[in-house]
């Protein structure tokens, strides 16, 4: 999985006239911590889960990645996933390295008690690897503020006094940042408004959403009131569609109840298989599940004109080189969901700070800050006659480079 995304590195560093010991850095993580986790289940019996927790790089500043719960989690994953957010935070030039965390587990076998039991085993084993200048986790699929309040208060339990800027994403009582909970689709929805006319969208521009999680739901909110109109969305259930448009508060509320599918056969509405959804015709198609979503089997059966990566890696290279081939432009996820780790760095900031931003002012920070890289992205595209993909990865590892070079050559034989 990490080979597969180190070709995205190797095609950046055509662009650009870098020193061997700067893509020999970037090959590698800096280090990968496994633990087994053991905790008591609510039966009286002991049950272990394995957990990892990944600091890919941390030339820029301390490492910076989600933690997810999830039953196929390994390694690679979690290595790769840090891979992705020392790229990300260096194309939005946030003062990051990338970081990820992971535990092997399906979240939806245990009680609350349980997963707080286990959240909090998890900060006591990587106790010494976390920190607000070394290594800040945040939410990731099947994780949420209220898991990141309970690792918060478990850090500081450890430590002996409060230390909010630790974590990021918590509940906005214990440190929390205002417009945090929709900050990865805020941020893609800016990018789309921001590219719409050299994208060639316009208002009723049809959009299919694969996900509807927590970004699935927000950019379709989002997008919806912008004049978009959605066509089709998924869930871990099943898919639906309509032709004429999905109404967003029944697809809110029946998620809400359970699943999108329960609209099917009501107003029109019909079900889909997975890749019947990703071939529904669209003019924007959004993949906010997991990695490898689009690949080289189901990739011609795109009709979108774009694609919004809110997911981490939806897109494999093979099915890159074909929407390529097919003019598809693909809006690339270490730009187009970076809102979640830069609200997340307002979190940081107003933390330290001790001092809290209206939602007002986290919402411009953000939209200034996505239409700025983005632009910068897009004038690189267009002067080197590259795809947007490429030209994130040359924008972040011109900035990687730098500070690599910048720290000299003691930093490569430190450990």
């Amino acid at each position: 999985m990490l080979d597969q995304a180190l070709t995205r590195l190797d095609e950046a560093a055509r662009h650009l006239n870098l020193d061997a010991d700067v893509l020999e850095k970037l090959k590698y993580p800096r280090e990968t911590t496994k633990v087994r986790l053991m905790i008591r289940m609510d039966d009286g019996s002991r049950k272990s889960f394995m957990a990892w927790r990944c600091r890919y790089d941390d030339t820029r500043g301390p490492t910076k990645g989600g933690i997810r719960f999830h039953p196929d989690s390994t390694i690679e994953e979690v290595e790769t996933l840090a891979f992705w957010m020392t790229f990300k935070c260096a194309v939005m030039n946030l003062p990051y390295g990338g970081g990820k965390g992971a535990v092997q587990v399906d979240p939806h076998t245990l009680s609350k008690a349980e997963m707080e039991r286990l959240s909090r085993a998890y900060v006591q084993a990587f106790s010494k690897i976390i920190g607000p200048d070394r290594d800040i986790p945040a939410p990731d699929v099947y994780t949420n503020s209220m898991i990141m309040g309970w690792m918060a208060d478990e850090y500081a339990s450890i430590v002996g006094e409060a230390t909010p800027a630790v974590i990021t994403g918590k509940p906005i009582a214990l440190g929390g940042s205002l417009g945090r909970e929709d900050a990865t689709a805020r941020g893609g929805f800016y990018l789309v408004q921001r590219l719409a006319k050299e994208l060639g969208l316009e208002a009723g521009a049809r959009v299919v959403i694969q996900g509807f999680g927590n970004a699935g739901q927000h950019i379709a909110r989002l997008l919806a009131s912008d004049g978009y109109k959605i066509v089709a969305v998924s869930d871990s259930k099943g898919a639906i569609h309509s032709p004429t448009g999905l109404d967003i508060e029944k697809l809110l509320a029946a998620k809400k109840q359970g699943s999108v599918t329960s609209l099917a056969g009501s107003d029109g509405i019909s079900t889909l298989s997975a890749d019947d959804l990703i071939s529904v015709d669209c003019d924007l198609l959004v993949p906010a599940a997991l990695e490898d979503m689009i690949h080289k089997d189901n990739a011609a059966g795109v009709k979108a004109s774009v694609v919004l990566e809110l997911a981490n890696g939806p897109v494999t290279p093979e099915a890159d080189e074909i929407l390529a081939s097919r003019n598809i432009v693909v809006l690339p996820d270490i730009l187009a969901n970076a809102g979640g780790v830069t609200v997340s760095y307002f979190e940081w900031v107003q933390n330290r700070q001790g001092y809290y931003w209206p939602v007002e002012d986290v919402h411009a920070r953000l939209k200034s800050m996505m239409e700025r890289e983005g632009d910068a992205i897009w004038a690189l595209a267009q002067e080197k006659g590259i795809s947007l993909r490429s030209a994130a990865y040359v924008h972040a590892l011109s900035r990687l480079a730098g500070a690599i070079e910048a720290h000299g050559t003691q930093q490569f034989f430190t450990t």
